[in-house]
């Protein structure tokens, strides 16, 4: 009775000395979408429950090319198949993890061949007294580390987030990949037109030094007119050299986003003018954003799975079980078969352990791992705030590009109304050709900013899909069984 009394003492002493993750806990919360306001932001922006773009939406920009680029890009573009390895290996670890959780059965079969000493034989085999013998086993070992506080079930849930995050980062791959391509295609278009208005206009500077030197020649102008006129054309000369850099380095652009070689970039045509879209936001937009977009997305799932993570090691602090059972046969002798009732063998184990005292190794992971849930939380937070206002500054560079766009137009109307009446006056004797030259800069000017303003409206449009998650739409209902523990 006393020992038992002592024994009972000092199992309660054991216990009272585990290892405890009493005090530890994460710091972050994730931030609520709700909480962040844009109604003022976005007051003058028209609100459409159409405006989440669809998973094609570079098709209803109109340009079969660019349907086409995009669709070889999504195909051949060799950075896919690196974030699809990258999603592959996340869902093998949650298949591994998942078949961790249950029972294992192995399998094993031996043969040895020994020659038995006198004392050896004596106490196993005697007849076999300074012989060769052999040993032959077969046997069956299942084990099973019972789950009893949900310890591999949370790691595995841990592993299951991540393997949705990886995915998504797989689909919004694809998605920045079809608005990279659109963007070079855009800058390849801007480029070949601010090319072809540099090039008028060194046509223009050119007959302006012709009839330079006609003038000094026939003494009505000086050498200085002429320093000019050679400066202005340098400057144009300049400037189709500059566009000619534009269009070589978005080829070059397109060739690489689309997995090919720089050949494959020259033969690419002189792209038409897109089609920007229209300015409509979804009406609520801080929370269904985060839904939409995929970083915001991926972001979420990597907070539960941190979150899950912490679940897991706080079960390593409690007391685990283990079940092992062995049968088989034995035989040894050249005497024994192996297959007979004698052979038999089999054992059945019972472990419990627990963690006593481990120099603080537990608990230093468990704050680890809550640090890890925090930054997750940090990273989600960050997200959620860039990408609100991401689609807020979107909106105000659009809004302004369509006023300038606006001025521009005027501005061009009245280039050309200049232009025409200077062609006039020249025709009708009442003007020289000088004259004209001189007003069409005016045009060329003109019309280069209204080139270099609808190129930024289309870019920025590109940019705003993007930014409204590229027609990514997470599916509810995979989230909700994931979120339940189901597979």
């Amino acid at each position: 009775m006393r020992v038992d009394r002592l024994a009972g003492c000092a199992l309660a002493a054991v216990l009272t000395a585990c290892v405890s993750s009493k005090g530890i806990h994460p710091d972050g919360k994730p931030l609520d979408a709700a909480a962040l306001h844009a109604e003022r932001s976005l007051t003058e922006v028209p609100v459409s429950a159409a405006a989440w773009p669809a998973q094609d939406w570079w098709r209803a920009i109109g340009d079969e090319h660019l349907t086409a680029l995009i669709d070889e890009a999504l195909r051949d573009n060799p950075g896919l198949a690196e974030v699809d390895a990258r999603a592959r290996g996340a869902r093998a670890q949650v298949e591994a993890l998942d078949a961790a959780r249950g029972p294992g059965v192995g399998a094993d079969g031996a043969v040895t061949g020994a020659y038995l000493s006198r004392h050896e034989a004596g106490l196993v085999l005697p007849e076999a007294t300074g012989t060769f013998a052999w040993e032959r086993t077969i046997g069956l070992d299942f084990s099973w580390g019972l789950d009893l506080w949900g310890g591999k079930r949370a790691a595995w849930e841990a592993a299951l987030g991540r393997s949705r995050a990886a995915d998504i980062d797989r689909r919004a791959a694809r998605v920045r990949l079809s608005v990279n391509v659109a963007r070079a295609y855009i800058r390849l278009r801007e480029a070949c037109v601010q090319h072809d208005i540099a090039q008028r206009d060194l046509e223009r500077t050119a007959r302006i030094r012709e009839l330079t030197r006609l003038y000094i020649k026939s003494g009505l102008g000086t050498s200085d007119a002429q320093h000019q006129v050679d400066t202005e054309a340098g400057i144009a000369d300049q400037r189709v050299a500059q566009a000619d850099e534009a269009i070589d380095a978005a080829r070059i652009a397109l060739a690489t986003l689309l997995g090919k070689g720089p050949d494959r970039g020259l033969d690419l045509a002189k792209p038409d003018a897109l089609k920007p879209l229209a300015l409509a936001v979804p009406a609520n937009l801080p929370v269904d954003l985060l839904g939409r977009r995929p970083d915001l997305v991926a972001a979420r799932w990597r907070v539960e799975a941190a979150a899950r993570s912490i679940d897991a090691v706080k079960t390593e602090f409690l007391p685990n079980v283990d079940i092992d059972v062995l049968a088989g046969l034995i035989s040894l002798g050249p005497n024994n078969s192996l297959f007979n009732l004698p052979a038999r063998n089999y054992s059945i184990t019972g472990a419990v352990s627990m963690p006593v005292f481990d120099g603080g190794r537990l608990r230093a992971k468990l704050d680890a791992t809550d640090a890890e849930y925090d930054f997750a939380v940090a990273g989600y937070n960050v997200a959620v705030v860039r990408a609100l206002n991401e689609v807020a500054e979107l909106l105000s560079r659009l809004k302004s590009i369509r006023a300038q766009l606006q001025i521009q137009d005027k501005v061009l109307q009245n280039a050309r109304r200049s232009w025409d009446d200077a062609t006039l006056r020249y025709k009708s004797g009442l003007g020289t050709e000088l004259d004209t030259l001189t007003v069409r800069h005016q045009l060329l000017a003109a019309e280069q900013n209204l080139a270099a303003l609808c190129s930024r409206e289309a870019d920025v449009s590109v940019q705003l899909i993007d930014a409204l998650g590229g027609g990514f739409q997470e599916n509810g209902g995979e989230r909700k069984r994931a979120a339940a523990g189901e597979d």
